[in-house]
């Protein structure tokens, strides 16, 4: 059965996007750990970027996120659990950077909660939903990106996106969700530059 394209969403039929292995993730739980990203982060000309959040259920409830921040080199993405592990020098000194390009996917409140809960500012940010956009005024998602560039289907699951990313054990599933989202804005971008 084949199915037809629905208006702004990529073709069902496209093969699937394969994302990052989860060997190529790092899991920052140490100041070891956090060494090693920073000085791989910081040599970086560009870098993916992304935050995850506790979804909240309740009407006026607001989300006490970021609970968890993705960076990505093109080799490797470093996942920061925000809390116990946080490492507010190594996230500001990387965030804060102008000298390092950071780009992502509907990063507004990715800024904005990071300013909020962290006080922690973004520098040198672009926004890849806005960037993209052709002739029409609405942002370009992850997964549309995929497919104008790659020829390829991301998958989103709703059910990770919408879990707790609150919780001190990830799933090896919320790990490589949370990792993608980050390295896909990368990948993007650097096709999306060197076609330019």
């Amino acid at each position: 059965m084949h199915m037809t394209p629905v208006a702004g969403l990529p073709d069902p039929s496209l093969p699937v996007y394969e994302g990052v292995a989860l060997s190529d993730v790092r899991l920052i739980q140490s100041p070891e750990h956090a060494a090693e990203a920073l000085a791989a982060l910081i040599a970086a000309d560009v870098i993916g970027f992304d935050t995850e959040s506790k979804p909240t259920f309740n009407k006026g409830e607001l989300s006490d996120g970021p609970h968890l921040i993705q960076l990505a080199t093109d080799a490797t993405v470093y996942l920061f659990p925000v809390g116990r592990f946080s490492y507010h020098e190594v996230l500001k000194a990387i965030l804060e950077s102008s000298q390092v390009l950071k780009v992502g996917f509907g990063l507004s409140d990715d800024v904005k909660r990071l300013k909020n809960k962290l006080g922690i500012g973004s520098a040198h940010v672009l926004d890849l939903s806005r960037a993209l956009r052709q002739d029409s005024h609405n942002d370009v998602g992850a997964k549309t990106a995929v497919a104008r560039f790659f020829g390829k289907r991301l998958r989103k699951s709703k059910k990770t996106s919408t879990s707790n990313w609150a919780s001190p054990q990830l799933t090896e599933r919320q790990i490589l969700y949370a990792a993608d989202d980050a390295q896909v804005a990368l990948r993007v971008y650097r096709v999306w530059r060197n076609d330019a």
